[in-house]
């Protein structure tokens, strides 16, 4: 066989989300771009705010010794505190340069801190509904991820997440606001977990770190705040990006947060910096890193999002469709009428409506709508969701 039996397995289980994208460019080449309504996948569809181009022709055009070259693993020192000054407002922690690793976005943080993190055999606990991509991510690293059962609201269950915790168990991951839910987990509900994590980690006898993926932190609705993870538990672990406030997903820049006063904080900084290097993405953009660095705490109009959120609630409230309104994020996570994800998602897809099975999130009986696209799109499609709901009830 040409390549790793692994990768073959994995591309037979490859995510949901990609399939169903895939599928979508099929239709537009079979019906045209127009008549497709792709809510597949959660690619922004802003522009960045004028303050982004806008810096990024200043840099561009100044004369800055050895713009483009190699700097530590870590970033520039001067980007890493001026993140660090901002994220302390956000995580109500005095963070310093030393405890932020800049990274290639969310993603590249999440598999820094995993691998830095992880032992072969070790666990990750997640809850339901979450992004699948966490599952292959941990896998990377000699682990397994083992997924918990949520609320019915999508909110954590926290006696469940304690139930699956063992002695192997290195962390848990939270998505907040959630991908596909658009749920916000409650004040409360971290100040539950960061005590009962503090309870299970002195019953193990070791460290069980809170990993903490927020790249829709500013994509927020009706006044929601999202609450901060550091602020609960100290053995809190941020990873973020620029990719959705700023609406730039392809630049890849983003960052990883040791709390200063978690276990081993030292140590784990300066794997993380070694993992930069080691898992071949060397350093984050040069020309992104001084970018970001004048752009602490912009981002895009999120009202432009909850705008087209209420249009297409309001749209398939109509029609019959059963959900829990997102408090953040671009996705909606509807009930699948019948039941069946799968089948209803095939559905819409005769309607030419690309959405995804929210088998893919470890949510069967839901599928995910990715509502950044344009309000046409979402005005468009209305017709094609009234008609398939109307065979299956």
């Amino acid at each position: 066989m040409a390549i790793a039996f692994k990768i073959k397995e994995m591309m037979g289980r490859a995510s949901w989300i990609r399939r169903m994208f895939d599928a979508g460019n099929t239709l537009k080449e079979q019906y045209g771009q127009d008549r497709v309504c792709d809510f597949s996948l959660g690619n922004p569809n802003m522009d960045p705010p004028p303050e982004f181009v806008e810096t990024v022709v200043r840099i561009i055009r100044d004369e800055i010794p050895a713009k483009h070259s190699y700097m530590p693993n870590a970033g520039y020192p001067e980007v890493r505190k001026k993140v660090a000054e901002y994220v302390s407002s956000e995580q109500k922690v005095p963070l310093t340069g030393n405890h932020v690793v800049l990274t290639c976005g969310a993603g590249g943080g999440m598999n820094v801190v995993l691998k830095t993190l992880l032992n072969h055999g070790d666990r990750m606990l997640v809850s339901k509904p979450f992004f699948m991509e966490y599952a292959f991510y941990v896998d990377n690293h000699g682990g397994t991820l083992e997924p918990v059962e949520g609320k019915n609201n999508f909110d954590l269950d926290i006696d469940e997440i304690a139930a699956h915790i063992t002695p192997t168990t290195t962390a848990v991951i939270i998505n907040s606001p959630n991908n596909p839910s658009g749920m916000i987990y409650p004040e409360s509900t971290i100040a539950a977990l960061g005590e009962m994590l503090t309870k299970k980690s002195s019953e193990m006898g070791r460290s069980i770190y809170l990993v903490s993926d927020e790249p829709y932190r500013k994509i927020v609705y009706d006044g929601y705040v999202v609450p901060s993870v550091c602020g609960h538990y100290r053995n809190s672990i941020v990873v973020n990006s620029y990719s959705k406030d700023l609406s730039i997903p392809g630049e890849r820049i983003g960052w990883v947060a040791v709390h200063p006063d978690a276990d081993d904080a030292e140590d784990i900084i300066n794997g993380m910096i070694l993992c930069n290097r080691i898992l071949g993405f060397v350093n984050a953009p040069a020309l992104m890193q001084r970018v970001i660095y004048h752009l602490q705490g912009k981002s895009v109009d999120a009202e432009v999002y909850r705008r087209k959120r209420d249009l297409l609630c309001s749209g398939l409230e109509k029609r019959g469709y059963q959900f829990i309104k997102p408090k953040g994020t671009f996705y909606l996570l509807p009930k699948a009428p019948g039941g069946d994800d799968l089948k209803f998602v095939e559905a819409l897809q005769e309607e030419l409506i690309l959405t995804v099975p929210g088998r893919g999130f470890g949510a069967p009986g839901y599928f995910r709508i990715a509502f950044c696209v344009n309000d046409g799109v979402i005005e468009r499609s209305m017709e094609g969701f009234a008609r398939t709901i109307r065979a299956f009830i």
